[in-house]
């Protein structure tokens, strides 16, 4: 049977800063983020499963995406934390604002990866990880493709 690639857009708030840029986005600021998670199997061939038909089901790849990205950056603030941000981090935080710690630069480039990360460890055995898209304006958007980085 053909595989199949399947596609989910979400959607999230994040704000950001870019320590040690040279350009505005060295300022905290936020985007309307929009993730298109691709991925790729064969739809499944037994007549008795309940998923009959699907590579996967989409709401089990919404349950992967929400839990692991979603709830976790939606109307979040993100900063390295290997920079000075975390002073201001702290500050926001203690003020009850949720922020977000991370090991690299905050970057469509970089939140991409880790996207792609934590959601390869999620999905089942039989379904790989084809693309994400990440779109962090109107036209400006990373994307990460499995094949690229095999």
């Amino acid at each position: 049977m053909s595989n199949i690639r399947i596609t989910k857009q979400f959607s999230f708030e994040t704000g950001h800063a870019l320590y040690g840029y040279d350009g505005k986005c060295k300022n905290v600021h936020g985007h309307s983020y929009r993730l298109f998670v691709t991925v790729i199997g064969k739809p499944i061939k037994d007549a008795n499963n309940v998923k009959f038909g699907m590579v996967i089901d989409f709401g089990d790849l919404k349950k992967i995406v929400k839990e692991d990205i979603v709830e976790v950056f939606d109307h979040a603030t993100v900063f390295n934390k290997n920079t000075p941000h975390r002073e201001l981090a702290k500050e926001l935080s203690d003020r009850g604002h949720n922020v977000l710690l991370v090991d690299y630069q905050p970057t469509s480039e970089m939140m991409v990866i880790d996207f792609a990360s934590k959601i390869k460890k999620r999905l089942p055995e039989n379904i790989q990880l084809h693309s994400l898209k990440l779109q962090e304006t109107a036209t400006s958007y990373a994307e990460w493709y499995a094949s690229d980085n095999a």
